[in-house]
């Protein structure tokens, strides 16, 4: 169960590192430009199948580590 638990693991940090454009939007907005800050944007593509896959291994790492918790 450990092991797949590294597994899941290091996919969701490589997975959340591919998610970069939400960040740059995020420090534009900190740092004063604010252009696309409220735009309606919608996720098509590999984005949304990256996000998808971001939430599916957050909740199995998340169910895993309550596994092993109890």
């Amino acid at each position: 169960m450990m092991t797949i638990l590294m597994i899941i693991s290091v996919l969701l940090i490589l997975v959340v590192l591919l998610q970069a454009g939400k960040a740059e939007s995020v420090m534009g907005a900190l740092s004063g430009s604010n252009d696309s800050l409220f735009k309606n944007r919608k996720e098509r593509g590999g984005e949304l199948f990256i996000t998808r896959l971001t939430f599916c291994l957050g909740v199995a790492f998340f169910l895993i580590c309550l596994y092993i918790g109890f």
